[in-house]
């Protein structure tokens, strides 16, 4: 739905560069509310690096499965889940 809505709007070479940075950045708060730790800079700036190379084939991907729409699920299951950890932890 986000990719065929991105694809609509604008022509296809700035419709998959748009749809991979939505697909990088939703991808970048999944891995921060569910699986990040405390790391050096070096080596959070690593992980981000290759966390946005393999964002280039779930882009491929993303016209086809719906990647973008799963990863906005995703990010509001993790967004939950944290507030309530939090929550209750206090």
């Amino acid at each position: 739905m986000i990719a065929n809505y991105i694809y609509q709007l604008t022509d296809p070479p700035l419709a998959f560069f748009l749809l991979y940075l939505v697909i990088v950045i939703l991808m970048a708060i999944a891995y921060k509310l569910g699986f990040a730790r405390k790391l050096p800079v070096l080596k959070q700036a690593i992980v981000y690096l290759v966390l946005a190379v393999g964002c280039l084939i779930l882009a491929f991907m993303g016209y086809v499965i719906p990647i973008a729409d799963i990863l906005v699920i995703t990010v509001i299951v993790l967004a939950i889940v944290r507030y309530r950890m939090t929550r209750y932890n206090d």
